[in-house]
């Protein structure tokens, strides 16, 4: 069984679609770093000396496994040279 197929056969699960969707902010936010990151050509830890923090910070944020404060995100986005977008999608 691959990936596609074993994914479809979980989310047929209600609790385990509700997880999944979540936990979607948090993948969201390590996808646009990573991508951002890479397209800057940075390591996290020049990323991490730019934006005033450690590298462990940016691995967790990379991972979703933290829930950084708005103050860290900005800083991040300066660093990226980048604008941070926080919206409602209704």
């Amino acid at each position: 069984m691959n990936w596609k197929v074993f994914q479809k056969e979980l989310l047929k699960d209600p609790e385990v679609a509700k997880e999944i969707k979540k936990l979607e902010p948090e993948y969201q936010l390590a996808r646009s770093l990573i991508a951002a990151r890479i397209k800057r050509r940075l390591t996290q830890q020049a990323l991490a000396r730019k934006a005033n923090t450690d590298q462990a910070s940016i691995s967790r944020l990379e991972s979703g496994s933290s829930r950084p404060s708005l103050t860290l995100l900005r800083k991040i986005a300066a660093a990226l040279d980048a604008q941070l977008f926080i919206k409602f999608d209704l």
